[in-house]
């Protein structure tokens, strides 16, 4: 080299930068080159070139956003001599920013958004960059916790594999310094609402809730954070055997508060209709005829289904004057049959029923007659045999006579 050469050289090097070479576990802010395959080519401080291979890149960068010249943050993991470049990871570097950002969460109590990405019988799993933290099913809000009969662990696991991709508005509620156990709540994050909803209601009042769990014997409803039970003999005024014919997991339904003790809560579906009874009672008396369909047929008689879902009951003794045997020989389920009421209390909510009353009774025969006579008569027709027994047995009885004995001298 030229001695001109040489000093040009000296003095061009003497105005570069330093050169920084970066330390394994750095995290810097550089510079995107490219974006190819799923690998990240990186400017770093335009003396070097990382990269960020696609297992680095972890499951919050969204790829199509990232054009060159972004900046992005990055933890140095090494070099690759072969290639000539430095290792990188993005999804080291969002981890603990992640755990940073978590903590702050966990002491100024902020409201955060998350979506699971995983399911088990007792939790969502919440995967950020390759951290799994957790949503524990007794922090789910009513809206989202899975009501199943029978506690069927199955039932419970395909349920909250249904929630899975969902957003959640959760507040952390447990962190660790390592950050590999960090709880969120759903619950947590809507007790401000809860309780300020619970403040607005009075007895009286019609809201509007959402059906959140179907059980035998409740609806469960939400509103506004609040969770409450409409037990299935406020639902409707009549006969409530399933629940569910009256309402769907996820939908709207109108309920009027009738009790408020503390935080509980009574509610009804029901309340909202007039009685039925009340309406029957306007409509009918006592031998007044009615005529509707058999809705069920038991043991002990046959049930009509009444204006406003009440069920008349015609007794097994008031089907027929004959001798019933099987109350399907006389009416069927769906028929419609005209029946007398002869038993209406609509305080008792009890309306009695009669086929027979509707019917003249036959004419008794003899036979009946006799059937069917008082067990006084009966004795009185017997009572000359009884008198006449005595007199058979004086007949017979052999008269009384001195006794007579026989010895070996003769007769005594």
């Amino acid at each position: 080299m030229a001695t001109n050469d040489m000093a040009l050289f000296e003095e061009l090097l003497s105005q570069a930068p330093a050169i920084n070479y970066p330390k394994t576990g750095d995290i810097v802010n550089w510079t995107v080159v490219k974006v190819e395959k799923k690998n990240i080519l990186v400017n770093v401080a335009n003396q070097f070139t990382g990269l960020v291979v696609s297992k680095e890149i972890g499951n919050t960068v969204d790829l199509a956003a990232l054009t060159e010249g972004s900046n992005i943050e990055v933890m140095v993991l090494g070099d690759s001599v072969e290639k000539g470049l430095l290792i990188l990871s993005l999804k080291r570097a969002n981890q603990i920013r992640n755990i940073t950002n978590l903590t702050k969460y966990f002491t100024s109590e902020e409201i955060i958004k998350v979506r699971p990405t995983e399911a088990n019988k007792g939790w969502l799993l919440v995967d950020i960059d390759g951290l799994k933290w957790f949503i524990p099913v007794s922090q789910l809000t009513p809206i989202h916790y899975p009501r199943v009969e029978g506690a069927d662990p199955e039932k419970i696991l395909e349920h909250l594999n249904g929630l899975v991709g969902k957003e959640f508005t959760v507040r952390v509620i447990n962190v660790d310094e390592a950050g590999k156990k960090i709880i969120f709540s759903e619950k947590a994050a809507i007790s401000e609402w809860r309780k300020k909803a619970l403040e607005t209601l009075k007895v009286g009042d019609t809201v509007e809730w959402v059906v959140s769990g179907i059980l035998t014997y409740w609806l469960f409803v939400t509103f506004d954070g609040l969770e409450w039970l409409v037990h299935v003999s406020e639902i409707d005024w009549g006969h409530v055997n399933d629940p569910s014919k009256f309402a769907k997991v996820g939908q709207k339904v109108k309920v009027k508060v009738i009790g408020l003790d503390s935080d509980k809560i009574s509610l009804s579906m029901k309340r909202l209709q007039e009685n039925p009874w009340e309406v029957l009672a306007r409509k009918y008396k006592i031998n007044d005829i009615i005529k509707a369909p058999v809705s069920r047929i038991s043991q002990f008689g046959a049930f009509l289904d009444l204006e406003g879902g009440i069920q008349g009951l015609i007794h097994l003794s008031e089907i027929s004057h004959g001798v019933v045997r099987d109350i399907r020989e006389h009416i069927k389920v769906g028929q419609d049959v005209e029946a007398k009421i002869i038993n209406f209390d609509p305080i008792t909510k009890r309306i009695g029923l009669s086929l027979k009353a509707l019917v003249e009774a036959p004419a008794k025969t003899e036979e009946t007659a006799t059937a069917e006579a008082p067990a006084t008569e009966v004795k009185e027709k017997k009572a000359p045999a009884k008198k006449a027994a005595p007199k058979k047995e004086a007949a017979v009885e052999a008269p009384k006579t001195e006794e007579i004995t026989i010895s070996g001298e003769g007769i005594n």
